[in-house]
């Protein structure tokens, strides 16, 4: 009897391996070996009319953000949010890497103006950029030191944008906007939202800087780990002042919506 059981299960087991087998087989994705330029923004209002005006083809959710897979001015392109701040940057830009191929990278969004020719609505393209909060703060209060060596030039003080692809960029700006409204400089990161009149002069005096955020050089320390040129663009929602908040609320839209069409005409030229 076991010996007829035996000789009855064995095929039984064989035809059910196989079906296994198919199945897994047909579950696997085949591996995306397409070369992507990636295109981030920290909200929802900065990256909705890229989203709207790209071709998707796919939409994967990893780690609960959503990656928008398919092509922008006829490139391919992975479209994601990053969220807010330097910590939330870093992370869906290294999530990005280690799961797509990127070639370049974009990071685009809105900004408050540090120099005093900078106006709203202006945009302002990063050749380089430095963590404004990176230093000690004792009793005496808060002293600036550079950021991590290694990264920008021998002092560690400054990240650099792809010098190629900031050119582009700032052609795209004027195209868009005017060169009387389109600036190529320092943009200062830190995770604050400025509403200062003194710091903004502080960040103008000691870093000579154009424009301050919260993503810009948690993003450059990442790509340049990974070795993916990036550049960073920036349209000014507000002047970083005492009417920041409000200049915000009425001009926010507009000035994510004005950096979106400078990355739909820089990827024209990528």
């Amino acid at each position: 009897m076991y010996k007829q059981m035996k000789h009855k299960l064995v095929p039984l087991l064989i035809i059910c391996s196989l079906i296994l087998t198919f199945l897994c087989s047909c579950g696997q994705e085949k591996e995306d070996n397409t070369e992507y330029v990636a295109v981030v923004s920290a909200m929802d209002n900065e990256i909705d009319l890229l989203i709207k005006e790209a071709e998707i083809d796919r939409v994967d959710k990893i780690s609960e953000e959503n990656y928008y897979v398919g092509k922008l001015s006829g490139k391919p392109v992975v479209i994601v949010k990053s969220g807010i701040g330097k910590i939330r940057a870093a992370s869906v830009i290294t999530s990005l890497f280690d799961n797509y191929k990127i070639s370049k990278l974009i990071f685009t969004g809105i900004a408050g103006g540090v120099a005093d020719e900078v106006k709203v609505l202006d945009e302002v393209v990063a050749t380089r950029l430095l963590e404004h909060d990176y230093g000690i703060m004792s009793n005496e209060g808060f002293v600036w030191r550079s950021g991590d060596p290694g990264f920008g030039n021998q002092d560690g003080v400054y990240y650099f944008c792809d010098s190629e692809m900031v050119e582009l960029a700032y052609s795209a700006a004027v195209s868009v906007v005017g060169e009387d409204r389109s600036f190529k400089g320092t943009i200062a990161t830190g995770d604050q939202f400025i509403a200062s009149e003194e710091y903004v002069e502080r960040l103008s005096r000691d870093h000579d800087a154009y424009a301050c955020e919260m993503e810009g050089a948690a993003v450059a320390v990442v790509c340049i780990k990974y070795r993916v040129p990036f550049v960073v663009i920036r349209a000014m929602s507000d002047k970083a002042d005492g009417n920041a908040h409000e200049s915000y609320e009425n001009f926010g839209d507009i000035a994510a919506n004005n950096s979106s069409r400078i990355v739909i005409k820089l990827l024209q030229s990528l």
